[in-house]
This record gives structure tokens, sequence and C-alpha cells, in this order.
């Protein structure tokens, strides 16, 4: 059974400031939880209608698919909803290739980064204090439990760049380098921008590489890549030329 003080903490952690004031996020969905099961993040509590988790059972909740649906913000509630606690910041990692965003706010395309990260071996994810929260539901939904395996910091990322002398420190602009023709370090930073606008005048100044991906189609009505297709491409060939 689900109480409804329990009812009303799972629907505020819809906000961020309730997630940072309770230090829990919201996974839902078999694959998700547990991927998340499987990781250092500590479980607070699990709501499911079926017995098919590896969970401490004094932290597991037996509910009914009418309980399940008023938790859940899917249309279709996917048999279980989970509450995980915030992992404590940790250190950031600069060993090998780190992929910075610099004001990106759709959740599904940082839920998508998350996942590409994950597929890529990409170990440290940086985010500006502008791009939207890593814990946010639909990101969480996105990442399909990659989260679990990405350490994800928010910094000033103008400061953060500025610190890092001696990596080199990439940036994706319509005028920079062709990738297919450029030879890509295997360590540095590599900075995406917001959907709209890109990168900001202020981390461009920072950029000592400009890459990008040609465009090979003859329209003009489209102007640049979603952020998280042109992620997938370079870091795809960031890989590819580390065989080479």
């Amino acid at each position: 059974m689900v109480s409804k003080s329990q009812i009303k903490l799972i629907t505020s952690l819809e906000q961020k400031k309730n997630r940072t004031k309770n230090g829990l996020f919201v996974v839902e969905g078999k694959k998700g939880i547990n991927e998340l099961l499987k990781s250092n993040v500590a479980l607070d509590s699990l709501f499911t209608t079926e017995s098919i988790f590896n969970a401490p059972k004094v932290k597991t909740h037996l509910i009914s698919e009418q309980e399940l649906q008023k938790i859940s913000r899917l249309k279709t509630a996917q048999t279980a909803v989970a509450l995980f606690k915030i992992p404590v910041e940790i250190s950031i990692n600069l060993e090998g290739l780190i992929v910075a965003l610099d004001g990106v706010r759709d959740p599904g395309n940082l839920g998508t980064i998350i996942r590409l990260c994950d597929w890529f071996g990409i170990e440290q994810l940086i985010c500006s204090v502008d791009t939207v929260d890593c814990y946010n539901s639909k990101v969480v939904q996105a990442t399909m439990g990659s989260i679990a395996r990405v350490a994800i910091s928010y910094v000033n990322l103008e400061e953060f760049l500025k610190e890092q002398n001696s990596s080199q420190v990439l940036g994706a602009f319509l005028e920079g380098r062709n990738i297919y023709e450029t030879k890509l370090p295997k360590k540095g930073i590599v900075v995406l921008g917001n959907e709209a606008n890109g990168i900001s005048s202020d981390i461009e100044n920072l950029v000592t590489q400009k890459i990008n991906i040609p465009q090979y189609g003859k329209s003009e009505e489209t102007e640049s890549l979603n952020v998280a297709t042109a992620t997938a491409i370079l870091l795809g060939e960031f890989r590819r030329q580390e065989n080479y």
C-alpha cells in the first residue's frame, strides 16, 4: 500500500527544489530500476506490482496497479516506481575524454547524451549550472539506466575550463574544422552547446580547437544537428580514430 504522505513525496519530486531538499530522485520501469540496483546508488524505497527485484524487503512495497498509476508520471505505468538517493558529489575525473555541456535544456537530449556517454565509454560528463537537472524524471527515463554508470557534475563551466590549462578543449561549431579531416586527440574536453544558441561566447573564448560535422545534404533549411545526434557522431569519430 502507498500512503498519502508517500504519494505526496513522490509527486513532489517532479520539482528540482524538492529533489534537492529530500536528496531523492525517481526511477520508473524494470530496466532503469534494475540498472540502478546493480550500481552504487542507494535505494530509498521501491513500489512494485511484482516481486521481481533484487532489493531489500524492508524497502520494497508491493502495491496494486491502481496505486502504481497514482504515483507514476507515465501515461501507462511500468511495473514499478523507485526512489533512489542522489549521490553525494564526488571529485571530477579528468582522465581520458570528457564531454561538457553548455546550457543543454531539453531533458530528452540530456538523457540521450548520458546514454551515449555510457555507450562510448565516457566516464565523466560536465554540465553547466544552466543545463537541465540530470535527476529530472524525463532525463532519468531517457538514460535507460545509464545514469548509474556516468559521473555527472554541475559546475561553473567557464571557471572549470579556465582551470584546465593543460587540457585541450574542443567545441562543436558550424565554422569548425571537418572532424573527418582532423586528427582528434585521445584526451581532452569536448564541449557541446545549447539547442538554440550553441556554445556561448564566454565558453567559445576558452575553446582551443573548433570542430564541425560536415553537412553533405544541399538543403539550406537544415541549419544544424540536434545536440544529442551531434554528440553521437562526434564520439563515434573520436573512438574510431583511437583505433587507427
